[in-house]
């Protein structure tokens, strides 16, 4: 098994950032119904910067590796740099290849973050 492998299955077992924050700003769910993997996360937003981050749900390990990767990665970022980043990016944070069926569970962090903030703006 790779070492990338080895990490997503450790970050399946022990998430980061796992949870739900009492006082969020912003809840937001993503789900897909192709495979099932259900992502909720929870932003404080302060100054326009992402203070703190948790997710909640149930999916595939790659699903919860990716969502959990992303929030110790947005904490204390800008909203604007979080909302610029691409799916590349969580690719490569996974250090695996993914086809196209497995590329949607590992961007359903992404979306549900992405959404939350863009429900936050309005």
């Amino acid at each position: 098994m790779s070492i990338y492998m080895e990490n997503i299955i450790d970050l399946y077992k022990n998430p980061l950032n796992h949870g739900k924050l009492k006082d969020a700003t912003i809840t937001h769910r993503a789900y897909n119904p192709l495979c099932g993997d259900d992502i909720t996360v929870d932003l404080i937003v302060e100054d326009d910067k992402i203070k703190d981050v948790r997710h909640r749900g149930v999916g595939c390990a790659i699903s919860q590796a990716a969502v959990s990767m992303l929030t110790e990665n947005i904490k204390g970022e800008g909203l604007a740099g979080v909302m610029g980043m691409k799916k590349e990016e969580v690719i490569d944070m996974l250090g695996i290849e993914l086809g196209p069926v497995r590329l949607k569970c590992a961007l359903l962090g992404l979306e549900s973050i992405h959404e939350a903030i863009i429900s936050y703006r309005k």
